[in-house]
């Protein structure tokens, strides 16, 4: 059943300009989906957000198509939008997914990246060695995956993907305390920036389906758990 919240405890209210409100709007959902102000099966009703912030309802309807193609909002019958459940039953088909799409986009990116890309995805590295906020691993992880992958031609493989990574990064945001995994290493990112800066394309795709086979290995064992197999 969708949970009944109040938007405007969450969102602050404000009159938007027209042509700036489906932007503003996307972004102001998305941000309290992600950090959990809005969580998985709230209602997100068109003529509340609408009256919140002083529009019609065609740039909310927009925002909200742009979200549930992200995967952070579902449309249900009767219903209307509703914020999305977190990973869950389907977690090892998304990995399994996130193999294939990313595999693909590495091998497109890499050829084309250049030192800057490389410095990125290793100051992300290097921020996640000492990052112990679990919202920040997330958001840090999703940024290195898509600093190696950002230099594919295909544009709608890279939202594809960054839509599993939405996914991935809502799901650490709530769990990873209660996983238990202690310091998380960062062995598979460096090998794969290395790889990805000596160009060698079938061994970072190599490191990244092990990397990958490995959190869905961790990810199905806590569900288990948590489900009591």
């Amino acid at each position: 059943m969708a949970k009944k919240i109040k938007l405007s405890n969450v969102l602050a209210s404000e009159q938007l300009p027209p042509h700036q409100a489906r932007a503003v709007i996307e972004e102001r959902l998305r941000s309290a989906i992600l950090d959990g102000r809005l969580p998985p099966g709230t209602a997100v009703r068109q003529q509340e957000l609408a009256t919140l912030y002083g529009v019609s309802r065609m740039p909310v309807r927009e925002a909200l198509r742009q979200l549930e193609a992200q995967s952070l909002l579902k449309v249900e019958m009767h219903k209307g939008a509703v914020v999305a459940p977190l990973i869950g039953e389907d977690a090892v088909d998304t990995y399994a997914l996130r193999v294939l799409l990313e595999s693909e986009a590495l091998r497109q990116s890499i050829p084309l990246l250049d030192a800057s890309d490389i410095a990125s995805a290793r100051g992300y590295i290097q921020q996640l060695e000492n990052e112990t906020s679990h919202t920040e691993i997330g958001r840090l992880n999703r940024l290195l995956h898509m600093a190696l992958y950002s230099k594919a031609p295909n544009k709608k493989l890279l939202r594809l993907i960054e839509n599993e990574l939405n996914e991935e990064e809502r799901f650490l945001r709530f769990h990873l305390s209660s996983m238990g995994l202690g310091k998380l290493t960062q062995d598979d990112h460096n090998a794969l920036v290395d790889a990805a800066s000596d160009k060698l394309v079938d061994e970072a795709v190599a490191v990244l389906e092990r990397h990958l086979n490995g959190g869905a290995r961790v990810i199905r064992n806590y569900l288990d758990t948590q489900l009591g197999r």
